[in-house]
């Protein structure tokens, strides 16, 4: 097993999600997972502070998976705005609590449909709302 990648996430995107987490019935797909991601964060840092190579919440994000080489451009949002035909992935998707506070150039592995896990390497952070200065996201 490998030793989980460090993550550094935003004070805004903790409180957030944590209110997120609180007002969903506790049985809700995902709650568990995404509690896990943020009970593990090394660095909680103001929204101001973050770098831009970090996936935040609203963050478009380019990944490619290892063995297929298929490129994925994902958008982290909340479970409000999800819309997988438009890359739109639910930070309550197991993908989408694996890539919130991940740096470009480290891997997740996504458990995709059938039982396989497939690996993706975060390529490049395309938007972060923090590093384009839109705090409302």
């Amino acid at each position: 097993m490998s030793t989980p990648t460090p993550l550094i996430l935003t004070r805004l995107d903790v409180q957030r999600l944590e209110q997120l987490i609180d007002s969903l019935p506790e049985t809700t797909p995902g709650i568990e997972a995404l509690q896990a991601e943020l009970d593990r964060a090394e660095t909680i840092v103001g929204h101001e502070e973050v770098p831009a190579g970090v996936v935040t919440m609203n963050s478009r994000v380019h990944c490619r998976e290892e063995s297929s080489g298929k490129d994925y451009r994902l958008t982290l949002v909340y479970p409000k705005d999800a819309n997988a035909d438009e890359g739109k992935i639910s930070i309550l998707a197991p993908v989408g609590s694996a890539l919130l506070g991940l740096q470009v150039g480290q891997h997740i592995n996504w458990p995709a449909p059938g039982g396989k896990t497939l690996k993706l390497e975060l390529l490049e952070v395309e938007y972060q709302p923090k590093a384009a200065s839109d705090f409302s996201a």
